[in-house]
């Protein structure tokens, strides 16, 4: 009995404590608590988000911007900028820093032999033949970041010129309607869609964070690397310090544009029949030869 009175006191006392304890702790306990669930669920969605990152961003650009950190220390200022004006030209793809990439060309100038010898090994190859294509494999891996960078620069500009004379058209419209420039640029980021009012979206974010309208101009010229619009914007500078109407500047400027992209069209119209001669030559006169001629020529076998 006396056990049994002292483990009912205990358990008593014990459930009294706790009940006194959290009565006066609450308040604590519960925020204590809630804490705790935000954070748990805070990890979790951490995580889910860091999974649902595209495996380039999860596991490759962290290797990446170690390697290149050590990198860049090797590589030289002019050579940097140098390939940061090509990324810029390029959209910046993959949004990589020049350090970056060289690390991406430098892997496959190693890799990319590596493979042909892995591929070449087992077919019994004269060393020689593995030297040309080891050589070979190199070349290829140093060449071709570099390609993919002129055929981006080149596809964007391209659709640069063919979308200024449209965004330059809106702007004149806007403009002559009552809109103030930087009004008539949202509109062209509101109704245009492409490169050039990506661009164009970007410069007036820029402009929004306190950078001077000039200076943005500028960068949105030098981004896109097309002359014509470097023109454009060079002529809307000098009218903004002379105090010209701007929606003269931009007709004018339309108009030039338009011209341009007709002159264009008619010069890859005049290198059509040229780019059709090789294929007219190589594929089509053959096989008309050979069926204009083969039958004459199989009489004269005949004959003979």
């Amino acid at each position: 009995m006396l056990y049994l009175v002292l483990g009912l006191t205990f358990v008593t006392v014990f459930f009294l404590v706790q009940g006194i304890y959290y009565t006066v702790y609450r308040d604590k306990i519960i925020v204590a608590q809630r804490i705790e669930e935000i954070i748990s669920m805070n990890e979790k969605q951490q995580i889910e988000d860091e999974l649902d990152r595209p495996f380039f961003e999860r596991v490759v650009r962290p290797v990446l911007e170690r390697i290149a950190l050590s990198l860049g220390k090797a590589i030289p200022a002019k050579k940097r900028i140098s390939l940061q004006r090509k990324l810029l030209a390029a959209g910046n793809p993959l949004d990589l820093s020049p350090n970056e990439f060289m690390v991406i060309q430098y892997a496959l100038t190693l890799l990319l032999p590596v493979i042909g010898i892995v591929v070449v090994l087992p077919l019994g190859w004269s060393p020689v033949g593995m030297v040309a294509v080891v050589a070979l494999g190199g070349t290829i891996g140093f060449l071709l970041p570099e390609y993919y960078l002129k055929a981006k620069s080149a596809a964007r500009q391209e659709e640069i010129q063919d979308t200024l004379p449209d965004v330059l058209d809106l702007l004149t419209v806007s403009v002559e309607a009552g809109l103030g420039f930087d009004a008539a640029m949202v509109k062209v980021v509101e109704k245009i869609k492409g490169v050039l009012s990506q661009e164009c979206a970007r410069m007036l974010q820029e402009v929004k964070m306190g950078k001077p309208r000039r200076d943005a101009l500028k960068d949105l010229g030098v981004r896109t690397g097309v002359e014509d619009v470097q023109s454009f914007v060079g002529a809307v500078i000098q009218a903004d310090q002379l105090g010209v109407s701007i929606g003269n500047v931009l007709r004018v400027q339309s108009e030039q544009m338009r011209q341009k992209r007709r002159q264009r069209a008619e010069q890859k119209a005049m290198k059509a029949p040229v780019k059709m001669l090789i294929p007219l030559i190589i594929f089509i006169f053959p096989t008309i030869f050979i069926v204009v001629l083969g039958p004459a020529a199989i009489q004269v076998l005949k004959t003979f």
